[in-house]
């Protein structure tokens, strides 16, 4: 019984205060929350979309709302947008089923490679999406780093692959409307120190201790 509870967590924070929605047969039990919410940063491809409609990064916050000709930010060819959750977080479900869907307008889905993390800083792949594919299951991906399956992430990076798609026109490269934590838990209230910043602050203690023991 525990440890049904324990696998049923992530999933009490959705239930308990807000109602599940549905977005392209997608349900979303943390409902509207179970989005990103803010743009960490935008490094748009080359070429760039040369619509002003499109590009505009804020657009792929929040839930899928696309109307001709708003709602959605080209990335460009190769173009990079990063995105964190703040009310809630992306977890693994510890099974096989989808965790992560991202949000992209048109008939078809453009590959677009996909990267979490927990600081914003060190961010590990999670695959791509592609083709008729736009859910990710992050479980085995967790699961090869050695993380528990209801590790929580803040931060989702999308970067177009500069190998498919067209490389000229008004939405050049991936066009994300939103990106939404199927599998989705309570938002993390400290946000992990980088390993960079851990070995500096390594470094630091160190020094510290050498000059606590220098001889008056």
């Amino acid at each position: 019984m525990l440890k049904k509870l324990l696998a049923a967590a992530p999933f009490l924070f959705a239930g308990a205060a807000h109602a599940a929605t549905t977005y392209d047969g997608i349900v979303f039990e943390n409902g509207d929350v179970s989005f990103a919410d803010a743009v960490v940063s935008f490094t748009p491809g080359t070429p760039p979309a040369t619509d002003a409609n499109y590009t505009d990064p804020l657009a792929a916050v929040g839930a899928p709302d696309y109307a001709t000709p708003n709602g959605s930010v080209s990335l460009g060819r190769g173009g990079e947008l990063v995105l964190r959750f703040t009310d809630n977080s992306l977890t693994g479900s510890g099974d096989s089923a989808a965790d992560l869907h991202i949000f992209e307008i048109g008939p078809d889905v453009e590959d677009t490679f996909v990267s979490i993390s927990q600081n914003g800083v060190d961010f590990f792949s999670v695959g791509s999406v592609g083709g008729s594919t736009s859910s990710i299951d992050i479980d085995p991906f967790l699961f090869d780093l050695g993380l528990d399956a209801f590790t929580q992430f803040s931060f989702v990076r999308l970067i177009d692959d500069p190998n498919e798609g067209g490389a000229s026109g008004s939405t050049v490269g991936a066009d994300i409307d939103a990106v939404g934590a199927i599998s989705s838990s309570a938002p993390v209230s400290t946000i992990p120190v980088p390993a960079s910043g851990l070995l500096m602050l390594s470094a630091m203690a160190f020094g510290v201790m050498r000059l606590r023991r220098q001889p008056a």
